[in-house]
């Protein structure tokens, strides 16, 4: 029965943090997505392998941090790929790269 209560408490957090994020119309960061989904799945996995409340805490503690890493990790390399491609259109349009110093012949 506690181990019930456990995880609807956990569920009831989970869709309650969701429902709030949507209701003011901001965006999740990657880091954020990545805790809460860490967070709840070592919660859960904790609470299983531990028996207890206790295990559950320390399973979403250490599944929170490690979600965050992975979004984190996630959101560079979206960003390194959006930059790519930002410079690669940039060298089409142009003939050099953005910021790029750009040699010219001078005119007599």
């Amino acid at each position: 029965m506690k181990k019930l209560i456990a995880y609807i408490g956990i569920l009831t957090m989970f869709l309650l943090t969701s429902s709030l994020a949507h209701a003011q119309h901001k965006k999740i960061s990657d880091q954020g997505k990545g805790a809460i989904i860490g967070g709840a799945g070592g919660a859960v996995v904790g609470g299983l392998v531990g028996h207890n409340v206790g295990g559950a805490l320390i399973g979403g503690a250490i599944g929170a941090g490690g979600g965050y890493v992975i979004g984190n990790e996630h959101r560079k390399s979206v960003e390194k790929k959006r930059r790519a491609a930002y410079r690669a259109a940039y060298y089409r349009k142009h003939g050099h790269y953005p910021n790029a110093y750009v040699y010219k012949k001078p005119t007599r």
